[in-house]
């Protein structure tokens, strides 16, 4: 993402092509991902508690939104693009912030991005398996199509990338709207027996801590629009 222009003195600096709305829909479709599609199994897996599920989720969005509003008053502090780069650049100088860019760029963005378009991949191939595992070539070949096309979308275009956010962005949220319309019917005609106990579980350190890691995973992203300050047409705003 990114398109460039030269100003009148010579220098190269970002167009600021990406609204409020834009940026909202960067914020939510990158929170509201595949992750919290996954993410809940994780979570009740480890604890076997509904209501130890229910806390867990709370306490990581109390610690997301944590991060996101400290991330909010960087982006408007130091108005660079680059988001953790930009501020451990600032903050302690070029080389931790080209440590943490690299460790970025090879392990922490190539291992998200492969675990979301592997779910993209495997969403899109189950209904053609409806009583067994899709094939996994199947699903890795169409999770490398899908990395392949958006990453050409970003580097082409920055208007069409914000476009294809915002219509993804809004399927997501329908998605979930109906998931939640229908868990809360369903609890509402009196199915609540999953909530008998509810404090009955598995507490051990070990899987405890995987359950957090599976609920902030879902809540990640939050820091995202830190990275296209300079693309944002009021980053203030």
């Amino acid at each position: 993402m990114g398109e460039e222009t030269q100003a009148d003195d010579g220098k190269v600096t970002l167009k600021r092509k990406i609204t409020l709305f834009n940026g909202v829909g960067i914020i939510i479709g990158t929170i509201i991902g595949s992750g919290i599609f996954i993410s809940p199994t994780g979570v009740f897996i480890n604890t076997q508690s509904v209501a130890a599920s229910l806390i867990i989720w709370l306490v990581s969005g109390l610690l997301s939104t944590l991060g996101a509003l400290c991330y909010a008053e960087l982006g408007t502090s130091i108005s660079r693009s680059g988001g953790d780069y930009a501020y451990i650049y600032t903050a302690f100088g070029p080389l931790p912030a080209f440590l943490r860019m690299w460790i970025a760029l090879l392990i922490i963005r190539p291992t998200t991005q492969a675990i979301v378009a592997l779910t993209f991949g495997h969403y899109v191939v189950k209904p053609f398996f409806p009583e067994c595992d899709p094939p996994q070539d199947a699903v890795k070949l169409l999770a490398a199509v899908c990395l392949c096309v958006l990453t050409a979308i970003n580097c082409i275009s920055v208007r069409w990338t914000m476009r294809i956010q915002d219509v993804f962005t809004t399927s997501k949220l329908l998605a979930l709207v109906v998931i939640i319309i229908s868990g809360l019917y369903y609890i509402g005609i009196g199915h609540v027996e999953n909530f008998r106990n509810a404090f009955d579980g598995e507490y051990s350190a070990g899987n405890v801590a995987l359950a957090f890691y599976s609920g902030l995973f879902a809540f990640g992203g939050w820091n995202y629009l830190n990275f296209v300050t300079e693309e944002l047409q009021d980053p203030y705003k």
